[in-house]
């Protein structure tokens, strides 16, 4: 049975038509299908590009279309990589994906082998839509499964739910435009590079959206003062999600090691109501020292201060005069 605790449900015909455009002015999908035995032989003579493991990645080909699972699955390898490398102190079980035709989805409950189960919703040679889609499914992966865990919390209903969303979301947006610098130079095999402009614009068009705007004239802030109670009841409010997102975009892409912090926000269940400036005390105090700096940047992008004094976290919120202490043990 395949649960929806970490459903991304997606406005899939609008993703699907922004994909269309790309794959038909990239013009040359249908060429690397063709040729694709020839790319995977050169790509097995290439040098690695990075010295991070290779992911344990399966495809089961069933309903993603006209595109070869070779492909599909070096592309989610590459996909992953740009996260991945920057968790070394992080284990991942092996991962299954299959095609969904509703929406992209990590499935909570492992499969009987214990591997990870990751559906997507992409097809045929869509590749900036397998990449947002599974980028945002990876960072579910490393939030809940990493270092042979298990999700802590199977209530999607929880109130903070919707901050692993939005980093989910700055995963998709972070990896697209990452996957565009380092295509143009070490692309999974030589011939597409002639993609690597496509990410990138897949994440410009997306950010650039009306609907992913701050209102005129208000600030981030007090847009987030005003919807955070509607986020805290629905934590699939996707385009208010991607408006969190842009914010927090420039936090990883200056700090990008700091993607391992993630890896600590789900260590233990969270209480019912529990505050957002308790959940970040919580999930500062599990990180390691040097993960620690990032999740205070992330606070004060909700206007929230987080400060060390000796053994314990000290929690201010100038906003709601919330404080609190957290034993930096756990």
């Amino acid at each position: 049975m395949r649960l929806s605790s970490l459903n991304r449900r997606r406005t899939i015909r609008r993703q699907s038509q922004s994909d269309l455009a790309f794959a038909w002015r990239s013009g040359i999908s249908n060429k690397l299908i063709a040729i694709s035995a020839m790319f995977l032989l050169v790509h097995s003579l290439l040098p690695a590009a990075d010295n991070r493991e290779t992911l344990d990645i399966r495809v089961q080909i069933a309903g993603f279309g006209k595109v070869n699972p070779e492909d599909i699955k070096l592309l989610l390898q590459s996909t992953a990589l740009e996260l991945w490398r920057y968790c070394p102190r992080t284990q991942v079980d092996g991962i299954d994906v299959y095609h969904r035709f509703d929406h992209p989805q990590t499935d909570f409950k492992r499969m009987p082998d214990g591997r990870i189960a990751i559906g997507l919703a992409a097809q045929d040679t869509r590749w900036a839509q397998y990449c947002f889609q599974f980028a945002h499914e990876f960072c579910h992966t490393l939030v809940n499964f990493s270092n042979n865990s298990r999700p802590s919390d199977s209530s999607p209903s929880r109130a903070n739910y919707w901050l692993e969303e939005c980093l989910c979301e700055t995963a998709s947006l972070f990896t697209l435009r990452a996957m565009s610098r380092t295509w143009q130079n070490h692309p999974p095999v030589p011939a597409w590079r002639d993609y690597a402009p496509w990410f990138n614009d897949y994440a410009a068009r997306r950010i650039a959206a009306p609907e992913h705007q701050l209102p005129a004239g208000k600030n981030f802030v007090t847009w987030f003062r005003e919807h955070e109670p509607a986020m805290r009841q629905n934590a699939t409010l996707w385009d208010w999600n991607t408006i969190v997102a842009t914010q927090l975009l420039p936090l990883f892409e200056a700090e990008p090691s700091a993607w391992e912090a993630v890896t600590f926000l789900n260590l233990r269940p969270q209480y019912a109501g529990e505050s957002l400036t308790a959940h970040l005390a919580e999930w500062r105090s599990r990180c390691p020292p040097h993960l620690r700096p990032l999740v205070s940047k992330i606070a004060a992008v909700f206007a929230i201060e987080l400060q060390i004094a000796d053994r314990s976290l000290t929690v201010v919120n100038p906003t709601c005069r919330e404080r609190s202490t957290e034993s930096l043990d756990g």
